[in-house]
């Protein structure tokens, strides 16, 4: 078949399948136009999830005539000097409303302020229709009518109406995170309104992911050679089953970068089981020439000169983030107590009502005819001999004997421990959960689950100052690899010897382990050395070996400490919540479960309805 040249349509449509993926796409390339254009409010209103009308309006700069027709022509643009490494805009590429408009019925009114009143344009499959006169206070409103009506194929690969709902909330979210400085609001018959008003980062963040995430959530601010990382980051024992609570971005744009997503991931390596995500909101400044975000049409990706350094940084300030948290624990875990506790349905009372004249306040006895109830009468009758008797213990009571000083100073030595953050150990119950008084309520401790992280805390201190110990192979595993495999493996030698993995290249497709770490035992060296790779070959970086050297130590430090089901002193007890205070990331064991829950006194007092 000989060369033929596509007709302009083809390529429009073609283009605008890069870019517009879905409505969501739309949405996401229209608010970036508001926000570049100095918006201050921005609103959003959809219908049919996208497919059937999406409205953008701003309080923006506007367009004068020239530039709105100008603004539908591919790869037209007012944000892209000469410098294609000096991005400081989130569009430039100059696509978005050409391929919106080959696609759908766009029609975009705007006024600046130059101008007397607004001018109106519409291009409906690609055809451009002659700008008229609008109506317009200022701004620009944007309407998107039948999606991909100019591409019908499309429209077999969208989701439902409320599937395609649900992802352009995500895209407004992410952008309204980034950009609090911005009033969005969200709205259309085919969702629940949302308004996000301008205030604070951590307000804005407070208002998109709850305030249970504020209430669990550690600020974390480092910076190293010009890459400044912001933000808020779970604590570990808070967590979801997917990624989708991971909001990641670089120079204000929302991004979802493999690097950025690992590192993220590797920050909560050993804290957090590996089928769990954090949930986290990070802000990553840097120079625009030390990142690429011209890698695809949607910008989703991004490109660092060196991603080692970001890597690092990220990692870096995740772990002193949850090292510094201490033994601190997530909040929510009292909220699932306190569900446990609570009945399903609370019987009704026993007690009338009191009354008559030798009822006492609030004493549900005061009307009964029974016996016990007879006996209530007279002790809070206020005279009589009863009543005089009533008093007199009251006073022994209140006033202490000689043989009582004893008990005295060790009350003061209870309370002192129960001052402490975790409090003082009361009692063991089930020989395995830990109940201490603190003062403000009680604390419960699976004693299992706490001092496995002790264990463990004290097995990865003791490897970081001697090393780990390797085992030296008698003859070489040679391991067969595809060349940029290997390459990839020769280039990170260096680093995986700091674990105990010693290997060279072997020729041009092979590898040749030398040495593994002694603390694995006997060593699958292919199926090592080819899993290394393919974290190297996704990531651009690998802790699988890491991770394993954890997990033998995790195993180790399971079974040596306190098990379930042994009876402990009160001295153990309490030296072991001394010890949890003491130790960062005691607040959850290696598996990333919660090693104790907390209850206030308000939340108790709630539950016997005393609140």
């Amino acid at each position: 078949m000989s060369i033929r040249r596509l007709s302009e349509d083809m390529i429009n449509r073609i283009a605008a399948g890069e870019v517009v993926e879905r409505p969501a796409s739309v949405v996401k390339e229209l608010v970036e136009n508001a926000i570049d254009a100095g918006a201050r409010r921005i609103e959003v209103v959809t219908a049919g999830g996208g497919i059937g009308l999406i409205r953008v309006a701003d309080d923006g700069s506007g367009m004068v005539r020239a530039d709105l027709e100008l603004a539908v022509e591919r790869h037209a643009t007012s944000k892209l000097a000469e410098d294609l490494l000096d991005i400081r805009t989130l569009g430039f590429r100059g696509e978005a409303l050409a391929s919106i408009g080959a696609v759908a019925r766009l029609s975009i009114a705007s006024r600046h302020a130059d101008e007397p009143h607004g001018w109106e344009i519409a291009v409906e499959g690609g055809r451009i229709a002659a700008p008229k006169p609008a109506a317009l206070s200022g701004g620009t409103r944007v309407e998107v009518r039948d999606l991909f009506f100019a591409t019908p194929a499309r429209l077999k690969f969208m989701k439902g109406e409320r599937a395609e709902a649900s992802a352009i909330t995500d895209v407004v979210r992410r952008l309204a995170m980034a950009h609090p400085e911005v009033r969005f609001s969200l709205s259309g018959s085919d969702r629940a309104g949302a308004e996000f008003p301008v205030g604070s980062r951590e307000a804005r963040i407070a208002a998109l992911l709850g305030e249970d995430f504020g209430d669990n959530a550690i600020p974390i601010d480092a910076a190293r050679e010009g890459v400044r990382l912001s933000g808020l980051a779970g604590l570990p024992t808070f967590h979801r089953a997917n990624s989708l609570q991971q909001f990641l971005f670089v120079n204000g744009r929302p991004v979802r970068d493999k690097l950025l997503m690992g590192a993220l991931r590797a920050g909560y390596m050993d804290v957090m089981s590996r089928d769990r995500f954090p949930v986290a909101a990070l802000f990553l400044e840097l120079d625009p020439h030390e990142v690429d975000v011209n890698v695809h049409p949607t910008k989703a990706d991004v490109r660092f000169r060196d991603p080692g350094l970001v890597r690092g940084l990220i990692v870096g300030a995740l772990r002193q983030a949850i090292l510094a948290s201490g033994h601190r624990a997530t909040s929510t875990g009292s909220t699932a107590t306190l569900a446990a506790f609570r009945p399903e349905s609370a019987p009704p009372s026993p007690f009338r009502p009191a009354s008559g004249p030798g009822a006492a306040p609030n004493s549900p006895m005061a009307a009964d005819s029974s016996p016990m109830a007879a006996s209530w009468r007279n002790w809070a009758a206020p005279a009589g001999g009863f009543a005089e008797a009533r008093q007199a213990a009251f006073e022994v009571v209140d006033r202490p004997s000689a043989d009582a000083r004893p008990a005295i100073v060790e009350e003061a030595v209870e309370t002192e421990r129960a001052r402490r953050p975790l409090g003082a150990a009361k009692a063991q119950l089930h020989e395995n959960y830990i109940v201490a008084q603190t003062e403000g309520g009680l604390v419960i401790v699976d004693q299992h689950a706490a001092h496995e992280r002790l264990v463990y805390e004290k097995m990865k201190a003791a490897l970081a100052r001697s090393g780990v110990a390797t085992q030296m192979l008698l003859i070489p595993d040679v391991v067969d690899l595809p060349q940029e495999d290997v390459a990839r493996l020769v280039a990170r030698a260096d680093e995986l010897a700091e674990f105990g993995l010693v290997l060279e290249g072997f020729g041009p497709g092979a590898i040749a382990v030398r040495e593994t770490p002694a603390l694995l035992g006997e060593v699958d060296s292919a199926a090592l050395v080819a899993d290394l790779a393919d974290d190297l070959a996704e990531w651009g970086e690998t802790t699988r070996l890491k991770e394993r050297l954890d997990h033998v130590a995790a195993t180790m430090a399971c079974h040596g400490s306190v098990r379930s089901g042994r009876r402990l002193k009160a001295e153990e007890m309490d030296a072991l919540l001394r010890e949890m205070e003491a130790t960062p990331g005691s607040g959850q064991c290696n598996h990333g479960r919660p090693t104790y829950v907390e209850l206030k006194l308000s939340d108790i007092e709630r539950l016997f309805g005393r609140r």
